[in-house]
């Protein structure tokens, strides 16, 4: 049974419970994170990423997002070590975003929201397929990744002269030799906690991952995010803002760091 949702008054989050029960779990995702109360873990290793240019394949307006998809059949776009054990592989990665620059990411930080937050999307390949991986509670590592306002970002860029191809709902173009790691910033510290899908259907399965260091996004650059729609063609035009979820309450699970 499938259910509509979206990002608006009538289908937003705060509707979501009514058709995706899960809504209200123990391991919902987002979160506000308070960097004080998180608790540093001497265990935790750092982040091993290791993106073959070549597995990029296209790039989807999805109607809610634009994701950015990879061949996933080879463990040769891969994130290791961290806070999981064995081998993830890259499925896709896409943003969030808010209508103006003081909101949009969907983890916050001591409750201050960035202008947008990065997903990468990974899947544990103990499981045989990406839609099983999805269904376990450590079948998905997800990476994220803010977006502060500054300079013009490069290697953003690219990704981002491939959205006027795909302006509207279902629309996609091919999209290839594109290394995600570029996206990355300098430093890969982070913090990681036991969650869930950000969108229905909310499935708890996954271990995130959310960067300290923010990257770089000129003004221009966002206004280009916020030039998509939300719609196809043929309907009335609304254009793809606000398209994130609120933080989640913790529930008594820890945010760790792997840092100090």
């Amino acid at each position: 049974m499938s259910h509509d949702w979206g990002y608006g008054p009538a289908d937003g989050p705060a509707k979501w419970a009514v058709g995706f029960p899960i809504a209200n779990g123990p391991r919902q995702s987002p979160i506000n994170i308070v960097p004080g109360e998180a608790i540093y873990d001497i265990s935790l290793k750092p982040l091993k990423l290791q993106y073959d240019p070549s597995n990029s394949k296209g790039i989807l307006n999805n109607g809610h997002s634009f994701q950015v998809d990879f061949v996933d059949d080879t463990n040769t776009s891969t994130l290791t070590a961290g806070p999981i054990s064995g081998t993830y592989r890259l499925r896709q990665f896409h943003f969030h975003w808010g209508a103006s620059d003081d909101r949009g990411s969907e983890h916050t930080v001591n409750g201050i929201k960035f202008p947008s937050e990065l997903h990468l999307v990974h899947w544990n390949t103990k499981y045989p397929t990406f839609g099983e991986a999805a269904n376990q509670p450590d079948g998905l590592a997800v990476v994220g990744v803010f977006l502060k306002i500054g300079a013009a970002n490069p290697r953003l860029q690219k990704v981002l002269d491939g959205l006027d191809a795909i302006k509207s709902k279902g629309k996609q173009t091919t999209f290839t030799n594109f290394d995600p790691k570029t996206l990355l910033p300098g430093s890969l510290d982070y913090w990681t906690y036991d969650g869930s899908l950000t969108t229905p259907p909310l499935l708890e399965s996954v271990t995130w991952i959310v960067l300290k260091e923010p990257i770089s996004v000129s003004p221009a650059q966002m206004a280009k995010f916020r030039s998509l729609l939300f719609t196809g063609d043929g309907e009335a035009p609304c254009y793809m803002v606000d398209n994130y979820r609120p933080p989640q309450p913790l529930k008594g699970r820890r945010v760790r760091a792997a840092f100090k």
